[in-house]
C-alpha cells in the first residue's frame, strides 16, 4: 500500500498506481518493513548484497547484480571516513535504489519503465531495467556528458534527449507518463522503492562500524535521493533497536542551485555557480518538504558549494587516490566549509559519501 503524508490518500500497491499523490504529494509505502528482532544479528550474508537488509526491503531480490556493500576507508587528511559509492555496477549509489526499484516493477508485472535522470540515475535503472528484461526510455539533458547517454543506450535503452535545464527534462519525462499509460515511472526522485533501495547505505554503514552510527554524515544533494534514504535507513534502525540513534545529516547543494540551503538561510547563502555539479542541479526537489524534515529532525543543515570549491576538492581526492566525479567533491568541500565555521568539531566522527565514479566524466 502507498500513503500520501501530507494529505493520507492511500493508493494500492499495483502497476497501475499513481506515480504521485493526486494532491500532487509524494507518496511512500503505508507500512515501511522492519525486522522482528530489537538486536542487531551476530553477522550478516554479505554475498546477497544489499539483500542482506531484507527485512527492511519492500520487496525480494528479483532483480540484482551484486551490489552493496562499499567500502568504508579512513580519510585522514580530512578527518573523516570515505564511503565510496561509485564503487557499484554502474559506478554510482543509484544501483542501491534502482535494484530495489527494478525488483519491484519486476513483481509487479511492469514491461516498460520510464525515467528521467542527468546520467546516473538513467545508467542504474536502464541497466537493471535489462537485467529484468524490461524495456526503458531514459530522458536525459542533450548536454548530458556523452560517457553517460552512451552508457544508457548500451544496455538497450532508448536514450530521450531533451534540450534545456534539468527540469526541462523531467517535465518532458512526466509528460510522456502522462500521455502514455505504458511507461512505469521508475523514478529515483518519486519512487518509494528507490529511497528504499538508498536508504540500505545507512544499514550497511552501521554494520561496518558494529552498530555505531557516526556523528555527522555528509552527502551531496539534488533531489535528496541518498540523503533522504539515509534519514530513513537510519530512522529504521533506531526504531528497530539495532542502533540508539540518528546522525546529524548535512547535505551538500550546488551553488545557485541550491534551493534547499535557500530556504535554511535565504537566498544570498544559495548564490553563485556551479556549473561542475551538474548532478545535483534540481531547482525543485521532489521531497523539499520530507528533505527539511529530515534536517530538522537530526539537527543538520545544507551548504551551497560553488565551482572554484568543488573543483579545488575533487583535485585534492584525485591526489590522495580518489577518483570521483565532480559532483561527489561538493561533499567533502561542504565538510570544509562546515568545519570553518565551527559548524562541525574537528573531535566530531564524521563519514562523507563519494557517490559516482569519475571514469563517466
Amino acid at each position: 500500500m502507498y500513503v500520501c503524508e501530507s494529505c493520507g490518500r492511500e493508493y494500492d500497491l499495483t502497476a497501475d498506481a499513481p506515480w504521485r499523490c493526486a494532491c500532487g504529494h509524494a507518496l511512500d509505502f503505508a507500512d515501511p518493513s522492519l525486522p522482528d528482532r530489537d538486536t542487531p544479528p551476530d553477522s550478516l550474508d554479505r554475498d546477497r548484497g544489499l539483500w542482506a537488509f531484507a527485512d527492511f526491503l519492500p520487496v525480494d531480490g528479483l532483480v540484482t547484480l551484486g551490489e552493496g556493500w562499499t567500502p568504508l576507508v579512513d580519510a585522514p587528511e580530512w578527518d573523516a571516513t570515505f564511503k565510496l559509492e561509485s564503487l557499484f555496477p554502474t559506478g554510482s549509489f543509484k544501483d542501491r535504489g534502482a535494484a530495489v526499484t527494478l525488483s519491484l516493477a519486476d513483481a509487479l508485472g511492469v514491461e516498460r519503465v520510464v525515467e528521467d535522470s542527468s546520467g546516473n540515475a538513467g545508467h542504474a535503472v536502464a541497466t537493471y531495467a535489462a537485467r529484468a528484461g524490461i524495456d526503458a526510455d531514459v530522458y536525459v539533458p542533450a548536454d548530458a556528458k556523452p560517457k553517460k547517454i552512451e552508457a544508457i543506450e548500451r544496455t538497450g535503452a532508448t536514450a530521450v534527449q531533451v534540450e534545456g535545464d534539468r527540469q526541462a527534462v523531467t517535465d518532458a519525462c512526466v509528460d510522456a507518463v502522462e500521455s502514455d499509460d505504458s511507461g512505469w515511472y521508475a523514478s529515483h526522485a518519486w519512487q518509494p522503492a528507490f529511497f528504499a533501495g538508498t536508504a540500505t547505505f545507512a544499514l550497511e554503514l552501521a554494520a561496518q562500524r558494529d552498530w555505531a552510527v557516526p556523528d555527522v554524515v555528509v552527502t551531496p544533494l539534488g533531489h535528496g535521493t541518498l540523503f533522504l534514504g539515509a534519514y530513513r535507513g537510519f530512522r529504521a534502525l533506531r526504531d528497530a533497536g539495532w542502533t540508539d540513534r540518528v546522525p546529524r545529516l548535512v547535505g551538500a547543494q550546488a551553488a545557485g542551485v541550491a534551493p534547499i540551503v535557500a530556504a535554511l538561510h535565504g537566498p544570498d547563502a544559495a548564490a553563485g555557480d556551479n556549473d561542475a555539479a551538474d548532478g545535483i542541479q534540481i531547482t525543485e526537489p521532489a521531497r523539499r518538504d520530507q528533505i527539511l524534515d529530515a534536517i530538522e529532525a537530526t539537527g543538520g543543515d545544507a551548504v551551497a558549494v560553488d565551482a572554484e570549491a568543488t573543483r579545488d576538492a575533487l583535485d585534492r581526492l584525485r591526489t590522495h587516490g580518489v577518483g570521483v566525479e565532480p559532483t561527489c567533491a561538493t561533499a567533502p568541500a561542504a565538510l570544509e566549509t562546515l568545519r570553518d565555521r565551527g559548524d562541525i568539531g574537528a573531535a566530531e566522527d564524521v563519514v562523507v559519501a563519494l557517490t559516482g565514479t569519475g571514469l563517466k566524466t
